[in-house]
């Protein structure tokens, strides 16, 4: 009996030794179009979580272009790893990614971004996990119908700033979803006006927004939507440089970045009115996981996974980010 108990004991160890062992050689990636971008480091953090928990290596890249996108799927190739978690900085690369995967002998996932074909349709056979685009600006818009309510404004005598950014369709996804609500509340289209910006930082934002002021300088009380939190705050500044007070904009953005939270975090309201912050948590933990799971168990991920934000303004922003998982 014991003879037998000793060598169930050893077999169980054998198996606990050797699975660890395989877990300790999964090796995956984790490429992000903006390193320095808090969403992407936090998409990291979680990742970390998930390699700490399963005990394989992940490795972190930024390629901030197609050249850098390629050269770093053939360094993981050359690292003997397995997958990666993509989010691109151009979703057009799509057919080049997946070849270069392919030629690499790697399983991939994409996250954020969906990769598209050349004629803009979506690949649907590479597994993703996104933001219901559409989904969170209709509540950036119900928001900001809400606040213009509240406030007593006319919408006729207000102007609404669509920072714009229409080479990646999410954007164009998150800003219809906005402004359809807004206009289904009675919102009037010829107040809309577009402010393409360059890149997607507050800057470009700032740049694109002062035009549209200073080209409709009568109108004295506005809204702004766009992208993400960086474009709604360019917005939110163009309009302090013009003299516009800040109870006379509303302003709400995408993602719940550092710099919304910053802005809550001022003395004094400005005009960036509140947030739909988007939990970078799911995006980093889980996709990680998935992969493992892909890699360790060919257990294949969905193919399409959307997940959804919470509104956060000035006053409840910090229960919201605990509720997601944030804090």
């Amino acid at each position: 009996m014991r003879f037998f108990k000793a060598a169930i004991l050893a077999g169980t160890v054998a198996v606990f030794a050797a699975t660890s062992a395989f877990a300790a050689d999964v090796k995956i990636g984790f490429i992000v179009k903006q390193p320095e971008e808090p969403w992407f480091q936090d998409e990291w953090k979680f990742a970390d979580v998930a390699a700490k928990e399963k005990g394989f290596t992940l490795v972190k890249i930024g390629a901030e272009d197609g050249e850098k996108v390629q050269s770093a799927i053939d360094n993981l190739g050359a690292q003997g790893a397995q997958g990666f978690i993509i989010c691109t900085p151009d979703v057009k690369l799509g057919p080049g990614i997946i070849a270069k995967a392919a030629a690499n002998d790697l399983k991939m996932i994409t996250v954020d971004d969906r990769l598209v074909n050349a004629d803009g349709s979506p690949i649907e056979d590479v597994p993703h996990m996104g933001i219901s685009a559409t989904k969170i600006g209709e509540a950036v818009g119900q928001s900001i119908v809400d606040e213009i309510k509240k406030r007593g404004w006319d919408m006729k005598d207000v102007g609404a700033i669509r920072v714009s950014y229409d080479q990646l369709p999410t954007a164009v996804d998150r800003v219809v979803g906005a402004l359809s609500v807004l206009k289904a509340n009675g919102f009037p289209e010829a107040n809309i006006f577009d402010a393409p910006q360059a890149k997607t930082d507050t800057e470009a934002a700032l740049n694109a927004s002062t035009v549209v002021l200073n080209k409709n300088a009568g109108i004295k009380k506005w809204v702004a939507v766009g992208l993400n939190d960086e474009a709604v705050l360019g917005a939110v500044r163009a309009t302090e440089t013009v003299g516009i007070a800040p109870d006379s904009m509303i302003g709400v953005g995408i993602g719940g970045a550092d710099s919304a939270i910053n802005e809550f975090k001022k003395p004094a309201a400005t005009g960036f009115y509140g947030t739909v912050i988007i939990s970078p948590k799911r995006h980093g933990y889980e996709t990680a996981l998935n992969m493992y799971e892909w890699v360790a168990n060919g257990k294949e991920p969905e193919k399409l996974t959307l997940t959804a934000g919470q509104i956060a303004l000035r006053d409840n922003y910090e229960a919201v980010r605990k509720d997601l998982g944030i804090e």
